[in-house]
This record gives C-alpha cells, structure tokens and sequence, in this order.
C-alpha cells in the first residue's frame, strides 16, 4: 500500500503540478481543496473538499495519520496581491494547521514560502540569508516560518519551501507573463513596461511542481530549500523570451512604469540543494 502525501491548495496554480509529480513519484496523493472544479487536477488524486484553515479541520478525516509520509501545505489567499490585508488576517489560521498536524501525529510537513520574505536584497540568496520583509505577503510568510520552526520544528520534520519567479501555465496566474496574453488578445501591439533591468530566478511552474514534491518527501531533509532555477536573468530578457516563444505580435515600451522601489536589482536562489536532490529524483532518471 502506497504511502500518502497531502496537498493543500491542491487545485490552485502551483497546486495543481505539485499533485501531479507526487503522484508521478509514486505516492498517493490527496489532493484538498475548498471546491472541487473539473479539469483542475491529475486523475490520479484523490481529491478532498476541506477547508484547512477552518479550525475543526481534522486531517485525519482526510488520510490515515500512519499513513501519510508527508503534508504539503500550498494554500494562500491572495498570492499575487502583495500587499492584500488577508495575508495578516489569515495567518493565525495558517499556524494553527501546522500546529494541529503535529499534534495529530503527522511526522513530516513541508510549506511553501517565497523570495519576498527576503525583502530588498543584492545576490544569490541562501538559507542564511536574513529576512527583511516589506509587504504584507513577506511578512506574513516570513512569520509563519518562524513560528512553525520554533513551535514545530523539534517535533517533527519541517522543510520551507522558498520560491522565486514562476511562470508558465500562463492563463493560471497573475503576472507580467498573462497580461502580455491578455494584450494580445485584445490586440494590443504595444506593452507599458519597466526598464526591465531587475535580474530574477525564473522557473516554470511545472518544474516547480516537481521540485516540491522531491524536497517536501525528502526524508531527514529540514529548514530553508530554494525551490529555484539558481539562474539571474533579466525581466526584459525573459519577457522578450516569451514574446517570442508565443508568437506575439507586441512589442515592449521601456520605461512606461518606474520598477517597483522595494524591488531588489537582482535576487536569486542558491539552488545547490534542490539541484543534488533532483539529480537524484526518478525525475532526472526518467529523462
């Protein structure tokens, strides 16, 4: 019988890879979500209508307890809203999930943080880097990882996932990468864009998926992961990239928008630990 991992968040833009590698790595996967849609998860999951940060959820309605090798916690309101209230207003629910599963008897748990807990920051960024958060989804990540370690973290295993720049999956999300479609569609053939100088980590949200499902089942492994590329690129290469790549018809007008003052001109992660586990995962094997 198949080991269990649980996802929460399962049916939302990163959810949704995620519960298809861990699945693709052999686990049963249970996918939670608030409200099941069709089309938005692999056949392969078990989907679960909950809402996790409801406090009478009860993971062990959702999985045999002995069973599952690792909970991973995806679900967030308002991620591409940097400065949404929702992000403080819901964080005490956030910490007493985590805490719940420990006291349920759930051994290994893994969340997802993000590159803006970091705040303003020049370079490669490792698990030493010190935070310094200046939006409300910095801070709000950033306390929740240093609650959950400090409450959690000697009773059971506990990996924070650290992302960067997603993209792909392009009609899921928020960014730069859907309004360019959402221009094109319209037909517009020119973008209002930055000077386009800042360097980010960019990874496609496929990949990604695949680098949480590794990290968060890595037995023994705790702390700080990079989820990442470990690759700077500029945000005008990149997009220039993907005009291209999509077969766009639009072109970018540099410095029609000042880039963002808490945006740092170039923030990576140290990628060395997730580079060695996915050389090592059934993923690098199978290609």
């Amino acid at each position: 019988m198949n080991k269990i991992v649980v996802i929460t968040g399962a049916g939302g833009y990163v959810g949704r890879h995620v519960t298809r590698a861990v699945a693709e790595l052999g686990y049963e996967a249970v996918a939670v979500v608030r409200q099941r849609r069709d089309g938005d998860l692999a056949a392969e999951a078990r989907v679960v209508e909950a809402d996790v940060l409801d406090s009478s959820f009860d993971i062990s309605a959702v999985a045999p307890v002995k069973r599952i090798a690792a909970v991973i916690h995806l679900a967030w309101q308002d991620g591409f809203v940097h400065n949404a209230p929702s992000h403080l207003e819901r964080l005490s629910d956030h910490y007493r999930f985590l805490a719940a599963l420990v006291e349920a008897g759930v051994s290994r748990i893994a969340a997802l943080g993000s590159m803006h807990e970091i705040g303003y920051w020049e370079g490669a960024v490792t698990a030493e880097t010190p935070t310094n958060p200046v939006t409300l989804y910095g801070i709000a990540k950033d306390a929740l990882r240093r609650s959950a370690t400090l409450t959690i973290g000697n009773r059971a295993e506990f990996v924070w996932l650290r992302a960067y720049y997603i993209l792909g999956d392009d009609r899921r999300n928020r960014s730069i990468f859907a309004k360019l479609l959402e221009a094109a569609d319209r037909g517009e053939t020119v973008f209002p864009f930055t000077t386009g100088r800042t360097l980010y980590d960019f990874i496609d949200v496929a990949e990604l998926g695949r680098q949480i499902a590794v990290a968060a089942t890595a037995e023994g492994l705790t702390g700080i992961v990079n989820v990442a590329s470990g690759e700077p690129e500029s945000l005008a290469n990149r997009v220039e990239r993907f005009i291209s790549e999509n077969e766009l018809d639009i072109a970018l007008e540099y410095g029609a928008f000042p880039d963002r003052p808490y945006d740092s001109p170039g923030i990576w992660g140290d990628a060395a630990t997730i580079t060695e586990l996915m050389a090592r995962s059934p993923f690098a094997r199978r290609d």
